[in-house]
């Protein structure tokens, strides 16, 4: 169904609350929105999808997971980011297969939609596997194949780039548009000057975009500096990385001058608080980032370093560590952590245009929110913005439809086998790390 008549809703749109409103949704597009009382007569016969007691909100968009690390969800907790990658996680990804893959990434896309998670960008391995999980699941994705190669693996670094570049040319606008695709080099200290720069000059030849990890930790600024005199972001703008579209996951250690230099170039950032705290990387400077115009999104990283793919959870985790690491409780007020949830993310995908609101024209990428339980009253509409950040669940999420097809429906999963994957994916992960 891609035609349907959402009645009776609390809609949060960019301009306002609105209360009694219908959503008219046409071939999967937001044809009308707005008060219920002056839908034109023209959607009036469409199917209709009752959502009394619910607010629609457009969905939350996940600007950076590794969504097959589901599989790996609770193995390797407790521990610094460089001992965690080197010591467990790097090891066990050696052992992934493709189904590996396509099994964790349908576990992740369950639980995404479960927690109103319309979209996210992923960047792993054996992405075929995970471009037909997106396709199968109907959810939406920004999708790249992560990439490392050290200085001696000049032919092996030629041959992953011309692999990323297939997947990209054969996925790129698949699964009726909801899958789009960039190019990942993992980060500055796994992939060498020579082939950042062969990525980049790729990138550009190709019109795609760029997903990396950029000044994680205090130890990788280290690490770059001594080895290169430059931080992790100059290091990236002097290979010509930011000469195209950039999403940098994380920028926790970023100077003031990163931070303009990112401004100046349009990069966007994945900010990552929970696993951020988890791992004890530190804390972004997402405030002074967004002063300077940078388009900021959330994201979840891997369910190995958070340990949950809860947008909604992150949005409460953002807006309180900004609060309590500036000393401003006025910092990251609900309603700028909303729109970063939601548009910042589209922004960071290159998606703006698409989805990320509530607006004729876009598609309809929405969720259902129940507010009618104990934790989110008194409601009142005047309180649905700060609800939805300070109060709400991701048990909350009762419906959630992509391209204008309801995936969710009164929380039952309508594109996945939930008790199949969650069988499959427990035998995957028990033969994977014993």
């Amino acid at each position: 169904m891609r035609d349907l008549l959402i009645r009776d809703v609390l809609a949060l749109t960019q301009a306002a609350v609105c209360p009694q409103a219908a959503i008219a949704v046409r071939d999967g597009e937001i044809a009308y929105i707005g008060p219920e009382a002056d839908l034109p007569p023209a959607y009036a016969g469409l199917p209709v999808y009752e959502g009394r007691g619910r607010i629609a909100m457009p969905g939350l968009v996940n600007a950076h997971t590794h969504a097959a690390m589901t599989l790996l969800r609770g193995y390797a907790d407790d521990l610094a980011l460089h001992e965690w990658l080197t010591q467990m996680i790097f090891p066990a990804e050696a052992r992934l297969t493709d189904e590996d893959v396509y099994f964790g990434t349908m576990l992740a896309c369950a639980e995404m939609i479960r927690s109103g998670t319309t979209c996210f960008a992923d960047m792993y391995f054996f992405m075929d596997a995970t471009a037909r999980a997106v396709a199968e699941s109907g959810m939406r994705a920004s999708l790249s194949v992560g990439m490392g190669s050290g200085a001696g693996d000049v032919d092996g670094g030629r041959a992953k780039l011309a692999g990323a570049l297939d997947f990209c040319s054969r996925w790129n606008g698949q699964a009726g548009g909801r899958i789009t695709t960039m190019l990942a080099p993992h980060a500055p200290y796994t992939c060498s000057t020579t082939f950042i720069e062969d990525v980049a000059r790729a990138a550009r030849a190709s019109g795609l975009g760029i997903h990396t990890h950029v000044s994680e930790t205090a130890r990788e600024v280290t690490e770059i500096v001594t080895e290169y005199g430059k931080s992790p972001v100059e290091h990236f703008e002097a290979l010509g990385v930011f000469d195209v579209p950039t999403l940098a996951a994380h920028c926790v250690a970023v100077s003031e001058r990163d931070i303009d230099i990112m401004a100046a170039h349009g990069v966007r950032v994945a900010h990552n608080p929970g696993s951020n705290m988890k791992l004890a990387s530190g804390v972004a400077p997402v405030v002074d980032m967004l002063a300077k115009g940078i388009a900021v999104g959330l994201g979840t990283d891997g369910a190995a370093s958070n340990n949950n793919l809860d947008m909604i959870e992150e949005m409460r985790l953002a807006t309180l560590l900004q609060k309590v690491s500036t000393g401003d409780p006025t910092a990251m007020p609900a309603a700028e952590c909303l729109t970063m949830a939601t548009m910042g993310g589209a922004r960071c995908l290159g998606l703006e245009q698409l989805i990320g609101s509530l607006e004729v024209g876009k598609r309809a990428d929405l969720i259902l929110v129940d507010h009618s339980l104990p934790h989110m009253e008194p409601f009142l509409a005047s309180r649905a913005t700060s609800h939805m950040v300070y109060a709400s669940s991701s048990s909350d999420v009762s419906s959630v439809i992509i391209d204008g097809s309801v995936v969710m429906d009164e929380r039952r999963l309508t594109t996945i086998d939930e008790t199949a994957i969650l069988a499959e994916a427990r035998r995957r992960a028990a033969v994977l790390v014993e």
